[in-house]
């Protein structure tokens, strides 16, 4: 939209008001990347969901030391260090959880299996990146709130 005050065009951006798609967008991403990420890293402690020492490849457990639920145990902390940095600083929350979808895909991948997982895991990476964007257009330098 733009504006003409004594003659001069000023462009105004309305897409971080309340009520705007963006801002709605804003807030519905920021919420889901928020609570899954500490949601699932928690379920790594208690196992209820899954196994999720299945979804390890076998070159990563080789690699780290300790055992798979060792490993799973120190993703979860990752997953919940993750969300909260969404809640408090989106914009590099976002980019986190987009690097850490990266690196779930490239597990999955490389295991040969788990493919629609690695699918959806892309999705979700778009997604937090589509955050880190919206966030960023938000005006504050890093947290974007």
């Amino acid at each position: 939209m733009t504006h003409t005050t004594n003659g001069t065009d000023r462009a105004t951006s309305t897409s971080t008001a309340p009520n705007t798609g963006a801002h709605q967008a804003f807030v519905l991403l920021r919420t889901v990347f928020t609570v899954a990420p500490i949601a699932f890293g928690l379920d790594k402690f208690f196992g209820l969901l899954t196994d999720w020492e299945d979804y390890l490849a076998p070159w990563i457990n080789d690699l780290v030391p300790g055992t798979a639920h060792e490993v799973m145990l120190l993703v979860g902390v990752i997953e919940i260090v993750a969300g909260v940095a969404v809640a408090v600083a989106p914009r590099f929350g976002g980019l986190l959880v987009a690097a850490w979808l990266g690196g779930i895909i490239l597990n999955l991948v490389t295991m040969g299996e788990y493919f629609d997982v690695a699918l959806r895991d892309f999705g979700l990476l778009v997604a937090a990146l589509a955050l880190s964007l919206l966030a960023a257009g938000r005006g504050t330098p890093a947290t974007a709130r």
